[in-house]
């Protein structure tokens, strides 16, 4: 028998060096040392030997068993390792190649603005608040001072839900909110950005456009205070060098109510195609919030005063960044967005 596990040993040994995978390796184990190896029925066979001869070839057989499993340890792991050398050539990275260049996001011109924005108001010690887009009616006209009848109510221009409920047609709704949830009627000043929808479509127009409003309640505050903010306001966004002008309006919530222009940036008032040679951009509406308005929101119209202006942020947009059709803003156009993707210095 000793001779018979010497054989087997160097059978093995060989087959286990002609080894080139682990397939052939774990086929290898189960020839020589498996149920139905040589080896194993030689195990079986030692109950008719005497007792020193099972010693014998007991010792022997484990010594062989330890260096068959041995040598079949070591040959997968020098199988391994070239496996793994090979694949470390064949997928060996060039360092000194240039890198390629990987499409990323950026922010959105409409966000960019909007973050602009919120950044003044915030450092001026605004708060920046947030709303609902479906509204009531009496939020979003009555309690606003739009009585029944008027234009602003008309199907053609606001998306009515039923009698009551409709979609925001601006985030002067705010107003109206800020004001009723302020029940101590403390001082206060913010702006909202948001969502507003009207019944238009076209290049300079949609019927979902992003307005901020802005609004100040306190004691004596003054068209002077409205002013000095619109000023700080349009030279953050076109520039130091820019003047407004304020042109009387009328807004149903706001009295007196202005329109606001900013000198044009582009020929810097001389007249251009833009301006359409006035030297004057029309940027937002603004004015004195209506004593109707703070009554019905119970705020003392004889104590408190305030101011309200609200923008388009796609009209700033369209004009900052020289933008002719606001349908842009919406399609989701890799090569207009990526337009924004650069950082300013």
């Amino acid at each position: 028998m000793i001779e018979k596990l010497e054989k087997i040993k160097a059978k093995a040994l060989k087959a286990i060096e002609e080894c080139n995978d682990e397939t052939s390796i774990n086929n290898t184990k189960s020839e020589y040392l498996g149920k139905k190896s040589e080896f194993n029925k030689i195990m079986s066979d030692m109950c008719t030997l005497s007792n020193e001869e099972k010693k014998e070839v007991g010792a022997k057989s484990n010594e062989i068993r330890t260096i068959i499993n041995d040598a079949l340890e070591s040959r997968l792991k020098a199988i391994k390792e070239a496996i793994l050398n090979e694949r470390l050539e064949k997928d060996k990275i060039d360092l000194t190649l240039p890198s390629r260049k990987f499409k990323t996001g950026s922010k959105h011109p409409i966000n960019i603005v909007i973050e602009e924005i919120e950044d003044l108001f915030i450092s001026m010690g605004y708060d920046v608040v947030d709303g609902p887009e479906v509204e009531t009616d009496k939020v979003c006209f009555e309690m606003l001072n739009v009585p029944k009848g008027h234009p602003a109510r008309d199907a053609q221009d606001t998306f009515y839900i039923n009698d009551e409920m409709l979609l925001r047609t601006q985030t002067s709704t705010m107003q109206i909110r800020s004001m009723l949830a302020n029940v101590d009627k403390k001082p206060f000043k913010l702006i909202c950005p948001g969502k507003v929808y009207r019944r238009d479509d076209d290049a300079t127009h949609s019927h979902q456009f992003t307005q901020i409003e802005g609004l100040v309640v306190g004691e004596n505050i003054s068209l002077s205070d409205l002013k000095g903010t619109l000023e700080t306001l349009c030279k953050k966004l076109f520039g130091n060098d820019r003047e407004i002008r304020f042109r009387a309006s009328y807004f149903p919530f706001t009295e007196p109510s202005y329109e606001v222009d900013v000198s044009c940036f582009v020929c810097n008032s001389k007249g251009c195609s833009l301006c359409k040679n006035t030297g004057w951009i029309e940027i937002l509406g603004s004015g004195m919030v209506h004593p109707n308005v703070l009554n019905g929101c119970g705020f003392d119209s004889s104590k408190y005063t305030g101011f309200a202006f609200g923008l388009g942020v796609e009209r700033v947009a369209m004009l900052k960044y020289g933008i002719n059709d606001i349908r842009l803003f919406y399609t989701n156009d890799y090569r207009f967005l990526k337009n924004f993707d650069r950082k300013e210095i």
